[in-house]
């Protein structure tokens, strides 16, 4: 994700510089680009999801955080943290992934054995999710994120076939954009709303629309939640970890 956004936002034979180093306990791993660059105003909202720092750039390059955030939630796995750095717009971006090194095993430490330790589902969490965007990357990174957290995940482009998925998957939760080519999500949703398989779904529009007409259209098409992106990934799931508390915190 780090290489695939330096080349997307740098233009043709501009170098990608890749380093890591070790110091105080941390291994860095840096990607540095010459390309377009964030406005300083930008940085400390990079690794939101669906961030984009140039809203003027094509949505089919789609937007930096999506990627950034599947990568900061990797790294935050493992206990590292990530950085981004840049001077400007123009000036080129630099990217730190800071992982925690761990100091070798003394060689008189035994091998311990390995016990296999049986998953245990979160309680009250739906196991399938049903995201619709019509950008690709996006939806394709949103469902590797929900993925590793263990839903069960489908993906969709636009209305049609979201609706006919849907009709089979039965989600329990629906993520879905409103900016849809052909079938604009509202519609989607009221006839999700409608439907045998998803009546009883959680609906949360992810959409660059916050305006309040856009937010009073979301919920007379039958929407639970109209969040505007760039996206809370941790409250995004914690909305999907159990969507009767989110429907009730809503509601109060």
């Amino acid at each position: 994700n780090l290489i695939n956004n330096a080349a997307k936002f740098s233009g043709p034979g501009t170098p990608i510089t890749i380093a890591a180093d070790y110091a105080d306990g941390e291994v860095a791993l840096r990607v540095r680009d010459e390309g377009a660059g964030i406005a300083p105003e930008f940085l400390p909202r990079i690794f939101d999801l669906f961030a984009q720092a140039d809203q003027s750039l094509d949505r089919s390059q789609g937007g930096l955080g999506i990627g950034l955030t599947l990568v900061k939630h990797l790294v935050e796995l493992h206990g590292g943290r990530v950085e981004a750095r840049s001077e400007g717009s123009g000036h080129g971006t630099e990217v730190a992934v800071f992982l925690p090194a761990r100091p070798a095993e003394p060689e008189t430490v035994p091998d311990l054995p390995v016990v296999a330790v049986p998953a245990v589902a979160r309680a009250g969490q739906p196991q399938r999710v049903l995201v619709v965007d019509d950008l690709a990357a996006s939806a394709e990174t949103l469902m590797t994120l929900l993925e590793m957290e263990g839903f069960e995940v489908r993906i969709a482009h636009e209305g049609v076939a979201a609706l006919e998925i849907a009709q089979d998957f039965r989600p329990d939760v629906v993520l879905l954009d409103i900016g849809l080519p052909g079938m604009n999500g509202f519609e989607v949703a009221n006839r999700l709303r409608n439907s045998t398989g998803s009546r009883d779904a959680l609906l949360i529009a992810l959409t660059g629309y916050g305006e309040a007409e856009s937010r009073n259209r979301s919920a007379q098409a039958g929407f639970d939640f109209h969040m505007v992106k760039p996206a809370d990934v941790n409250l995004l799931l914690s909305m999907l970890a159990d969507p009767q508390e989110a429907r009730k915190a809503s509601a109060a």
